[in-house]
């Protein structure tokens, strides 16, 4: 799974900080999650998503079609 939000962003040519500064979360910690080393918590690996136009599942390692799910509709 780690491997992937590090390729991603490598293929963007980001740096983590520019990534973390998205995320609003520090260097220090998306290092962490790209080397395994802490959990990204949901709502990041959503983020993370969103931003790479990934689905969350890709971003697991549960599937590797990167292609995101359609959105669900709004409840009113």
């Amino acid at each position: 799974m780690y491997h992937r939000i590090r390729d991603l962003r490598e293929d963007k040519d980001l740096s983590q900080r520019e990534l973390a500064e998205y995320l609003n979360c520090s260097q220090v910690s998306y290092s962490y999650y790209e080397l395994g080393k802490r959990t990204i918590p949901p709502e990041i690996l959503i983020a993370l998503a969103a931003y790479h136009g990934v689905s969350v599942d890709y971003l697991l390692g549960l599937t590797d079609k990167p292609e995101p799910y359609p959105r669900a509709k709004q409840r009113t």
